[in-house]
């Protein structure tokens, strides 16, 4: 990508976001053990941030989900590519994602573990887009609002690249 980086969210305000959303989301389930889904890749640094920040008993898993066929739009056809190895049968489901923006992916992934029969499910993002949501879908915990622009970092990818960067960013041109 040509320009110079322009830092949205620094190392710090996303350390001191996430750990805020890991109180909220231990007083949301009040002592419940809860199975915590990651979905890959995006999310795999939030999903251990996160995941550290709480207190709650949990049990952690992956399902790897992909939407983009480019590196920069979803392209609504939301493919599932590997199975959990836990069972979710009348369990507390939170749903960690990096970003949700058109909401393809994860209304999918929610109506597949509903299929479950778990006793709940809850989801997690570290972004928001809702200006480009085609759905009606929202997260029931999200770090941080933004505008549309294209975004890496912080488990974000452009391309192959850029997700161990410890900040969100875009580009100026």
């Amino acid at each position: 990508m040509k320009g110079k980086e322009h830092i949205l969210y620094s190392e710090e305000a996303i350390k001191e976001r996430v750990g805020e959303m890991g109180k909220a989301i231990d007083a949301y389930y009040n002592g419940k053990e809860v199975l915590v889904i990651g979905l890959l890749r995006g999310s795999f640094v939030f999903c251990s941030d996160l995941v550290r920040a709480m207190e709650s008993k949990m049990e952690i898993d992956f399902m790897t989900t992909s939407s983009y066929e480019d590196e920069f739009s979803s392209s609504g056809d939301v493919k599932l590519f590997s199975d959990l190895r836990a069972d979710v049968k009348g369990r507390d489901v939170l749903i960690v994602d990096d970003i949700i923006d058109t909401g393809h992916t994860l209304e999918t992934v929610v109506k597949s573990i509903r299929a479950l029969e778990p006793a709940s499910v809850k989801t997690a993002v570290m972004l928001d887009k809702p200006s480009r949501r085609e759905v009606d879908f929202s997260a029931d915990f999200t770090g941080f609002t933004i505008d549309d622009v294209f975004i890496v970092g912080y488990g974000l990818n452009y391309g192959p690249y850029y997700r161990n960067k410890p900040y969100i960013y875009t580009y100026e041109d």
